[in-house]
């Protein structure tokens, strides 16, 4: 991991870990190009299955312990091997899957700002959520406190959707997702679809 943090932000971290949130760790992950700045946040959407909320199918996916046979729509993603660091769910709820200063599995093909391979410098976020469909106002609340703990341990440079270094493959978070509302909460800057957290 390359930059360092001030001793007050070091307190809520260990190796990458993230105190307030509860640790599920994934096996998806591996390690990130030696030297690489952290200085990407990708906020995604999930729901399993797809518009349902709360229960364990999130959890148990990202940790390849999802039983394919327990709904129909579990088919289409039969053997995903996938991870996000964090997860946020629609009752403030949040919790950590992969260090932060390792590669999860969360962007896949993507490019940002002319850098491909998004995985090797972000970090990935899930929201409990429905790609076009709105979010829970803790959901935004808690994001924002978890971007500015993030901003002060890494050199985050900006936040964006996984519809904005997947252009056409992915859609998420959407449009029921309010860029705006998250750049009031943070303090920080919108550019389009962009926070601008560090000039």
């Amino acid at each position: 991991m390359s930059g360092s943090a001030p001793p007050a932000a070091e307190a809520d971290w260990s190796q990458g870990w993230y105190a307030p949130a509860r640790r599920c760790p994934s096996p998806n992950f591996g390690p990130r190009p030696a030297g690489v700045d952290i200085d990407l946040a990708v906020i995604h959407s999930i729901s399993l299955p797809p518009g349902v909320y709360g229960g364990d199918a999130i959890e148990r996916l990202f940790t390849n312990r999802l039983n394919w046979d327990a709904h129909p729509y579990f088919q289409q993603i039969r053997g995903l091997e996938v991870s996000a660091h964090f997860l946020l769910r629609r009752n403030g709820e949040l919790l950590q899957f992969v260090s932060c200063d390792e590669r999860a599995w969360h962007a896949g093909r993507s490019s940002w700002r002319g850098r491909d391979n998004c995985n090797d410098f972000s970090i990935g976020i899930e929201l409990e959520g429905l790609e076009g469909h709105s979010f829970a106002a803790g959901q935004y609340r808690r994001l924002a406190r978890l971007l500015r703990a993030l901003a002060r341990r890494y050199p985050l440079l900006h936040a964006t959707g996984h519809e904005d270094i997947a252009p056409g493959r992915k859609h998420d978070p959407g449009a029921g997702f309010s860029w705006p509302l998250l750049a009031r909460l943070s303090g920080w800057p919108l550019e389009g679809r962009a926070l601008h957290i560090r000039p």
